[in-house]
């Protein structure tokens, strides 16, 4: 099997290149995004390798399908960054679940250090200023947790929430097969709840989920967290609520217009993007770049899983991470 590997950052060929001699594949790594321009590079490859902000839209499977491309192999949970309905001859496969726990223990590292003030307290002590004026929380035993999505990522966010003495209500279309957690209505949670966290995927129906009208029915001072997808949260809304004080703080892995800066370095460059700037300037905020699947064991679970994929559609067999539309 021959891959063409898009968006390449220095750890991914660390891992991948570990396991392509045991899986028998040839790799080509490309530092450019997959699009419609740089769709062609894939001539002569079996499949190619996408993250989460390639550009997999149907002009750009319009060609890897013309230049021989069979597959599309994404290395991440997310695929709405994949047109479905224009897939045509192409098969397209993700990495449904890598760690779970690598993503829920940062979203409550999130949570802790917005409420806690860490970065502040971390960034005033390094110039020696001890002070600890403007850095107070709160206790987060016995407040509400209200958590939507309670997939694997969302159930484990439950059990460390727990773990703290919180009270976890939870929304999701597909509830899971727990009778433990109790879920509610979406109004009800925003009503109800000191944090919201979001573990839901990216779709129609969630997109901007977060939005005016559901921060005007939270309780005041709520702290949101962000490790699914940045176009969940309506940006304006959030800024609006953080100005307004509506919103205590916000822990946000993911930003709605990411693809342009992260995983890149602009740390000699002005912020063109207003609503990122902004959100950059508010002391209550964490803006982190995509970083919560990132631990050792998570890359080593999607380097294989995206293997044993290629390697199924290699031989025929039936592919068990296949996204349909």
């Amino acid at each position: 099997m021959k891959l063409a590997f898009y968006d390449t950052k220095p750890y991914d060929k660390e891992w991948f290149d570990k396991l392509s001699q045991k899986y028998g594949c040839e790799i080509k790594y490309y530092e450019y995004k997959l699009s419609a321009d740089t769709a062609w590079l894939a001539k002569g490859y079996d499949a190619v390798c996408i993250f989460v902000n390639d550009d997999c839209g149907r002009e750009t499977l319009g060609i890897l399908e013309k230049v021989g491309v069979k597959l599309v192999a994404l290395r991440c949970s997310g695929y709405n960054n994949v047109d479905l309905s224009a897939l045509g001859g192409i098969k397209a496969v993700r990495v449904p679940a890598y760690s779970p726990n690598a993503v829920a223990e940062y979203a409550a590292a999130l949570l802790l250090s917005v409420n806690r003030r860490i970065p502040r307290a971390y960034n005033r002590t390094r110039e020696g200023n001890f002070s600890i004026n403007g850095l107070m929380g709160v206790d987060l035993y016995k407040k509400t947790v209200g958590v939507i999505g309670t997939g694997k990522i969302g159930q484990v966010f439950i059990s460390i929430c727990r773990g703290f003495g919180m009270r976890v209500i939870a929304y999701d279309p597909y509830p899971a097969d727990d009778p433990s957690i109790e879920y509610s209505d979406l109004e009800t949670l925003f009503k109800s709840s000191d944090v919201i966290s979001l573990h839901c995927p990216l779709t129609k129906e969630t997109h901007h989920i977060i939005n005016a009208g559901s921060v005007s029915l939270m309780k005041d001072g709520c702290i949101l967290i962000n490790t699914s997808r940045g176009a969940l949260v309506d940006t304006h809304a959030l800024i609006d609520g953080l100005k307004s004080h509506k919103l205590g703080g916000a822990g946000l892995d993911v930003y709605e217009e990411e693809g342009d800066y992260f995983f890149e370095d602009f740390s000699g460059e002005v912020i063109e993007d207003d609503e990122l700037a902004r959100l950059l300037s508010l002391p209550n905020v964490i803006v982190s770049s995509h970083q919560a699947f990132f631990t050792r064991e998570a890359m080593r679970a999607i380097a294989e899983t995206t293997f044993e994929s290629l390697i199924a559609a290699e031989k025929g067999e039936a592919l068990k991470n296949q996204l349909v539309p």
